[in-house]
């Protein structure tokens, strides 16, 4: 007899249910075709990143992208996806300092995308902005540790919450967190123990990058994952392609067939 496995769409509930009983994972993704290929490979989650920065437009930093950017690639990936929770970033200056902003711009993000839940950083700095867009019914996933949106403040991104001060404070942000109702929490670039240790502590799922394997899921960008940003090799990094040398070679024989006339052929002509 077959099962017939139709397609259930994950939810911020489901991510919760996941904790202890089944391993989240997630990508991020851009744009409408990748984001449908991911969607088909069954992952949980599919986070629309500040790191389009990055890896779309070619900045240093996060800093840069703006909110209508975001928006714009979060609408690109909803179009796509028919499983994954989608989980969009709220970019640099849209939440830090205004608990107003905040709500306004997760608001926009949710009614112009049809995304699912909204992600921010940082912990008590913002516990006024994440309760504000809670209260409106928004789902918040959070984001500590290695927080790039402030790269200039830390100056590196070198392993966080290495010293004890630092540590203690991820744990009691973490601990906050949890008790305001976020779904969620990505730890980034933490030691392993340190990850352990808060996983075990709070209610809420958390999902690592570069924090070990003692998280309730991981997340990875998925050009890096991909092999398709090829200079990028932090230790946390695991690529199941190298997508950068194939795609390369396949320009540099399209670009020799065309040259010697060999595209294209009789067969791919009217």
């Amino acid at each position: 007899m077959s099962v017939n496995k139709e397609i259930k769409r994950i939810t911020t509930e489901t991510i919760r249910s996941m904790k202890g009983a089944e391993r989240i994972s997630m990508l991020t993704s851009y744009d409408f075709t990748i984001a449908q290929m991911v969607d088909a490979g069954g992952i949980d989650a599919i986070l629309v990143g500040d790191s389009a920065s990055n890896v779309m437009a070619g900045h240093e930093t996060t800093l840069p992208i703006t909110l209508d950017q975001m928006i714009y690639h979060a609408q690109s990936v909803v179009r796509a996806v028919k499983r994954a929770l989608v989980i969009v970033d709220l970019p640099f200056g849209t939440y830090q300092s205004d608990p107003q902003r905040a709500l306004d711009s997760a608001v926009r993000i949710m009614k112009e995308s049809g995304a699912h839940a909204v992600k921010l950083e940082g912990g008590l700095e913002v516990e006024k902005s994440i309760k504000k867009i809670l209260n409106a019914g928004i789902p918040v996933m959070g984001h500590l540790g290695l927080t790039p949106q402030s790269i200039y403040q830390f100056g590196t991104y070198k392993v966080r919450a290495k010293e004890e001060e630092e540590a203690a404070k991820l744990m009691d942000d973490a601990l906050l967190l949890d008790s305001l109702g976020v779904f969620s929490l990505v730890m980034e670039k933490i030691p392993a123990s340190l990850a352990q240790k808060v996983t075990e502590n709070i209610s809420i799922p958390t999902i690592g990058i570069g924090a070990g394997p003692h998280c309730d899921g991981q997340v990875l960008v998925v050009h890096d994952m991909l092999g398709m940003t090829h200079e990028f090799k932090p230790k946390f990094l695991r690529q199941y392609l190298n997508l950068y040398d194939d795609i390369t070679n396949a320009v540099k024989r399209y670009v020799d067939d065309v040259k010697k006339m060999n595209f294209p052929n009789e067969s791919e002509q009217y």
